[in-house]
């Protein structure tokens, strides 16, 4: 028992003797030593010998001099300068070999010794590439959440939007771990402001007879407003949402198979501030009832009432008065805003020129005045209408009516036909 302690010591000793020197070991000698480490049985001494050729070898990768250094060009020792081509460190493929126990220690190292994040993000993203071709889908999932976690500990600004989106595509093919998935939708939620409408549309699972993924939107919005710990975003992050949500809202609302539930999610998920205009929400609105014809009043209400009629142009509120596919509450209010948005405009040009020309001031109030006296009369005449229509048998009326239609006048040559109220209710 006691040769067997005695030789273990020995054999510890030489290996405390031979890692001495490793601070002068070469490049190639300590990724052979990471090689061999990352080789041997698990056990303690191999695990204290991976950790100083680790430290060391991120040592030395720290200590590089930097491309943008005046000793960088003269210099004979390997710099961290990328190629122009795939814009990867000279080192990304020397580490690619090392398993995931060991990136992840050597990341957390690189992290603790203040390496450029964006360096960092490149090589992560690097990695995860060359893992995915080859090895079993057990093997890419590993890989795929080990880098995941890494970039969670990353400066998200210095994160490639483009980069991300590609590792939740292979997340989603391979099936990662929930977690990991809803870690990754937060970093990808977090700029989804540099997204485009190709990265949205992502097809729907085999399961869901719907064309598009629209759950996934879902949850990368909410990571979106949600960037930050909720706190307010600016303005101009937001109103880019908005058009991309819009840009969404078209190419989904031509489908038969999207719910109006999640119709109704995507529709007001977003603050009225992220649209300036709401003129292609109305458009899309009006795809998804065209399409979605077995749909009640009510059910559509639930979703116009994101609509704001403010936002809308004169020419989309004169469609929407007069759209028969939204329900008739909506057609009112459309109308309403519509008109309320003409005389805006009439009392507003008069307003300026009244500055210029008191006449333009005598004239608006003339027009008032003329206004209130027609509605008037035509409540006087309606109320003498109507004792008359009373005071007369059901014959008289039939025959009054035969008269009037007999009688209508056409259209007057300026386009506007004379109103005759109706006689008699069914």
């Amino acid at each position: 028992m006691g040769s067997r302690d005695s030789g273990r010591r020995n054999i510890l000793a030489e290996t405390e003797k031979s890692l001495g020197g490793i601070g002068f070991w070469t490049w190639p000698e300590l990724l052979t030593a990471l090689q061999q480490c990352q080789d041997s049985p698990s056990s303690s001494n191999s695990s204290a010998e991976a950790q100083r050729v680790l430290e060391c070898l991120v040592g030395k990768l720290h200590d590089l001099p930097s491309p943008t250094s005046s000793c960088a060009a003269n210099s004979e020792e390997p710099s961290l300068k990328f190629s122009s081509n795939t814009q990867t460190a000279w080192w990304f493929e020397d580490l690619v070999f090392l398993n995931t126990n060991f990136v992840e220690k050597a990341i957390r190292m690189m992290i603790s010794l203040d390496f450029d994040h964006n360096t960092i993000s490149k090589f992560l993203f690097y990695y995860r590439k060359l893992k995915a071709f080859g090895g079993t889908t057990d093997e890419k999932r590993e890989a795929t959440e080990v880098v995941i976690g890494l970039l969670c500990l990353l400066d998200g600004n210095y994160l490639s939007f483009k980069g991300l989106f590609n590792i939740y595509q292979e997340a989603l093919r391979i099936k990662v771990g929930e977690k990991h998935c809803n870690m990754l939708e937060s970093l990808i939620g977090s700029q989804l402001d540099q997204a485009t409408i190709d990265h949205l549309l992502i097809p729907s699972p085999r399961r869901k007879n719907s064309t598009y993924d629209v759950n996934m939107v879902l949850k990368l919005v909410k990571a979106f407003l949600f960037t930050e710990g909720g706190c307010r975003l600016p303005l101009n992050r937001l109103i880019k949402v908005g058009r991309l949500m819009d840009s969404y809202l078209a190419e989904v609302a031509p489908d038969s198979h999207i719910k109006l539930s999640k119709f109704s999610e995507l529709a007001v998920i977003l603050p009225d501030c992220a649209r300036e205009s709401h003129d292609r929400f109305y458009q899309a609105m009006d795809m998804y009832f065209e399409v979605h014809t077995d749909l009640c009043d009510e059910e559509k209400i639930s979703v116009c009432c994101a609509l704001n009629y403010e936002k809308l142009s004169a020419e989309a509120l004169k469609h929407l008065a007069r759209n028969s596919k939204f329900p008739s509450r909506i057609s009112v209010k459309a109308f309403m805003a519509h008109s309320s948005k003409l005389t805006s405009v009439i009392r507003e040009i008069y307003h300026l020129k009244s500055f210029k020309d008191p006449w333009f001031s005598d004239s608006l109030k003339e027009i008032d005045g003329a206004k209130e006296d027609h509605e008037r009369n035509c409540v006087n005449s309606s109320n003498e209408l109507r004792a008359d229509l009373q005071g007369m048998n059901w014959k008289e009326v039939v025959e009054l009516q035969k008269v009037t239609r007999r009688k209508k006048p056409r259209a007057s040559s300026s386009g506007q036909a004379r109103y005759f109220p109706k006689l008699c209710r069914c």
